[in-house]
């Protein structure tokens, strides 16, 4: 089981804080944001962006990270009047 955490916009659109998912073995976070797309669609289209910033058990992440079960990931969206980063 993985948790995917959200925040801010993430949450509110989703009306929770949390998605816990049962996903294959070694899955790199872009299949999971797929998979997280297909599970919720009212956060599809922020996730489609490609903006914000991922995170794998509170380390910064990229699409190419593997994450395992028991992992924490966590959908930050990209704060106002920072610098945009972008899911890479």
């Amino acid at each position: 089981m993985i948790t995917v955490r959200l925040f801010a916009i993430y949450r509110e659109r989703a009306k929770r804080e949390k998605i816990e998912l049962d996903i294959k073995q070694d899955t790199q976070v872009g299949d999971l944001l797929e998979v997280v797309k297909n599970s919720v669609s009212s956060i599809r289209d922020l996730i489609s962006e490609g903006k914000g910033m991922i995170a794998v058990n509170q380390e910064i992440a990229n699409l190419d990270t593997l994450v395992r079960d028991g992992d924490e990931v966590a959908l930050i969206p990209p704060v106002s009047g920072g610098t945009e980063l972008v899911f890479t």
